[in-house]
């Protein structure tokens, strides 16, 4: 009995320094990778628009965002995809770039990835695709949906060790003690 104690607790001991280093990690590269991976997306989509023609003029926006001109619209959800792409890479004003693409990301759903027309959960169920290649008019917002669940950890939880966010914080909270 005394053996099988020991093997229990040597087991558990392994356990408990690999789940330990696991969580050490975990603080530096989820959240470096989930920045790394939003950043390429929306910044792609930034320098497409900014090289790219104004499609906003052809699409209605909901309201309250439908109050600007599609002009001013595209400029802003233009630089807001580039600046935000750079600092979410550099780690910086994390949540605050996280909540501004999940805001821009909420609006491109309702404009132009939301089914045109939803007669049932089936069509709703329909639309959770990535690519509307049948042309029915039932949305694709599987993609966006997804990028707004990888903002969550950035928002609640922060950039991560390995960002400016955390430098800043560490030193301002030394210089506060």
């Amino acid at each position: 009995m005394m053996h099988e104690c020991s093997i229990l607790n040597k087991g558990l001991k392994v356990y408990h320094q690999t789940t330990d280093q696991l969580n050490s990690l975990g603080e530096i590269f989820p959240p470096l990778f989930l920045r790394l991976v939003l950043a390429v997306e929306f910044g792609a989509s930034g320098f497409e628009k900014l090289h790219g023609t104004n499609w906003f003029q052809e699409i209605s926006f909901p309201f309250p965002f439908n109050l600007l001109p599609a002009d001013i619209s595209w400029n802003i959800a233009t630089y807001f995809e580039i600046f935000g792409a750079v600092a979410l890479v550099l780690g910086i004003a994390t949540r605050f770039f996280s909540i501004s693409l999940v805001v821009l990301t909420v609006v491109a759903i309702a404009s132009v990835h939301w089914p045109s027309q939803l007669n049932s959960i089936s069509d709703l169920i329909t639309g959770y695709r990535i690519i509307d290649e049948d042309g029915d008019g039932l949305g694709n917002y599987k993609l966006p949906l997804l990028y707004i669940v990888m903002f969550l950890p950035l928002i609640f939880k922060g950039a991560g060790k390995l960002s400016i966010d955390n430098l800043i914080q560490h030193k301002t909270s030394v210089c506060t003690r």
